[in-house]
């Protein structure tokens, strides 16, 4: 079954879909190994982790392409990601879709924001006319190849107009045809339960990025939300990690005092793949050495 098939199916199943983000190949295969069913990818890690800067649209459309096609050659999930406005216009919208399609992507979410894109957690965003944003949707769905790749469109406009100027805009995202609606920043129950309303499934928005978390995943699952995206929670584990062992590296000069703390090297080779890789070396290795003994008779 195709990822993209997957994914839908999740999308349309009775349990509530946690969904980690990934901030890199690794970390997305941490997140298959822990038994999760699909992955989210955003910009806001992508920019964390490959430029070590917040996300204020400062990347590129090859740069994600590249950036989600190492993430979904390294796991067998789906993975669904961020798209931010789309890189430019409706043409720039259309080859997007075409370049995260190859890259492996199951679906991805679009925003209304004007570009460059900044998270939708910080100040100074700024919306385009819907008239555009339905041009951008309608080139999207139109330029997939794959009928059962997932297009959501995403409204930033909650913290700049208010939460049924966000509610209006997916109403009319879902008559356009979007898969999906994702208004950013309606985190409260209240405001869930009015976006509930629309009829497009809804994924909540669990993110670092948002400050302390208003709802968690039981409370969202008895309401009817199909499931959670977790955006950043793997890039503010794995800095979290990495600063504790570095600061226990330096106060007690000890590689023994943060060994407690890293991953054993049984663990990572397992995670990574390499008894694997080391028997196909080996297979291949034994077909060449058959073949030239072959040759020799």
């Amino acid at each position: 079954m195709s990822v993209t098939r997957r994914f839908r199916e999740l999308l349309a199943g009775p349990d509530f879909l946690v969904m980690p983000g990934a901030y890199d190949a690794l970390s997305a295969r941490l997140i298959e190994a822990q038994g999760f069913q699909a992955i989210t990818a955003g910009g806001y890690t992508a920019v964390g982790t490959m430029l070590a800067q917040p996300d204020m649209g400062q990347s590129n459309m090859r740069d994600y392409a590249d950036h989600y096609g190492r993430i979904c050659a390294a796991v067998n999930l789906p993975v669904y990601v961020d798209a931010d406005t789309g890189f430019g216009g409706v043409n720039n919208v259309r080859q997007m879709v075409r370049s995260f399609e190859t890259a492996g992507a199951a679906g991805l979410f679009i925003s209304d924001q004007v570009f460059p894109n900044r998270c939708g957690y910080l100040q100074g965003k700024q919306v385009i006319p819907v008239a555009q944003m339905v041009a951008k949707l309608k080139a999207a769905l139109d330029a997939r190849r794959d009928p059962d790749f997932v297009i959501v469109a995403r409204t930033d406009v909650a913290a700049l107009e208010g939460v049924a100027a966000a509610l209006e805009r997916c109403a009319i995202y879902a008559e356009a045809g979007a898969d999906m609606i994702k208004p950013n920043g309606l985190d409260t129950r209240a405001d869930i339960e009015r976006v509930l309303q629309i009829p497009r499934p809804f994924l909540a928005t669990l993110s670092q990025a948002a400050g302390p978390a208003r709802i968690d995943c039981a409370e969202l699952a008895a309401m009817g939300v199909r499931g959670a995206t977790l955006p950043s929670l793997s890039l503010f584990a794995a800095a979290a990690g990495v600063r504790r062992a570095l600061a226990t590296l330096k106060s007690r000069n000890s590689l023994k005092a943060i060994e407690p703390d890293l991953l054993p090297l049984e663990d990572y080779y397992e995670l990574v793949g390499l008894a694997e890789m080391v028997a196909r070396e080996e297979q291949y290795d034994l077909q060449a050495q058959a073949l030239l003994e072959r040759a020799k008779t």
